[in-house]
């Protein structure tokens, strides 16, 4: 507990950190390139990011675009956000909230990508509303992408892959849906895509493989 008490004084003390309490919180929404970021470039969200790693990776191979983790975990954040700051990057940032309410914080079209990596399946038929590729969040996804952004989803989890390709077949508006079972050995493979966070290797390691898809709305 003081552990994590500490983390999130810390926190409190990083710039990098958008959380309750903050004044950017409440006002940041349509006002990330210019209030935050001091550019114009695109903005990319992983959601769902943990320990960052994978917002880390994608900021170091595209120091041209922002990268911001959304997570409502404080102790999660606070390590993306210290390895961010130990490596100066200065196109990553970190917004700790809900997922549901991520319309609060970004306008209509202000954000340019968005990555799913490994969300929790949510196996339990009781929690099919809380899986991240839900239509629920498919609309929240579409209010606040740019026209044709794409959305990246890298699962090791064969239900929850047959499940999003079930919702994007049937989800109007789904444009260039493209997919593997095994992306590390599909044409689809890329140096984003082999970014690994811990617990991708853990699962790689155990003989899973890396199922990813991708599409535009």
């Amino acid at each position: 507990m003081r552990r994590k008490q500490h983390r999130f004084r810390e926190n409190e003390a990083r710039a990098n950190v958008i959380q309750e309490g903050k004044e950017l919180f409440d006002t940041i929404k349509g006002h990330w390139r210019d209030r935050y970021f001091k550019n114009q470039n695109d903005i990319v969200l992983e959601i769902g990011c943990g320990r960052g790693e994978y917002t880390i990776g994608l900021a170091q191979l595209h120091p041209g675009r922002n990268y911001l983790g959304v997570d409502i975990k404080g102790d999660r954040i606070w390590k993306g956000s210290k390895t961010a700051e130990a490596l100066q990057l200065s196109n990553v940032a970190f917004l700790r909230t809900q997922i549901q309410v991520l319309e609060r914080f970004f306008a209509s079209g202000e954000v340019n990508e968005i990555w799913l990596t490994f969300p929790d399946p949510r196996p339990k038929k009781s929690d099919i509303k809380r899986r991240m590729i839900h239509p629920r969040f498919i609309e929240i996804y579409k209010a606040i992408l740019t026209p044709g952004g794409t959305v990246h989803l890298k699962t090791d989890n064969q239900v929850f892959f047959d499940y999003a390709l079930e919702v994007l077949s049937a989800y109007p508006g789904v444009q260039n849906l493209q997919c593997s079972q095994n992306v590390y050995q599909s044409y689809l493979i890329s140096e984003e895509l082999k970014i690994k966070t811990h617990y991708e290797q853990l699962f790689a390691d155990q003989g899973f493989t890396i199922k990813y898809l991708s599409f535009q709305l």
